[in-house]
């Protein structure tokens, strides 16, 4: 099992590489601001089994962006 350290300093990684510095650190922000329980998230997103399209359409949709 790995330490926090170590999962929170690959997670920084794995979102600087993914997303760059400053759209990493708005996803930090957006996360840390809304009451929100990535675990339960997650869990209802696999069971759901939604392609990254329908996702990104049914967010767009309720946050009307």
């Amino acid at each position: 099992m790995r330490t926090d350290t170590v999962v929170k300093t690959e997670g920084m990684k794995m979102l600087l590489n993914n997303l760059g510095r400053v759209d990493a650190e708005r996803f930090i922000a957006l996360i840390i601001r809304e009451p929100f329980d990535y675990t339960v998230w997650r869990s209802n997103l696999q069971e759901e089994n939604i392609s990254l399209r329908e996702l990104s359409r049914q967010a767009m949709a309720e946050y009307s962006i």
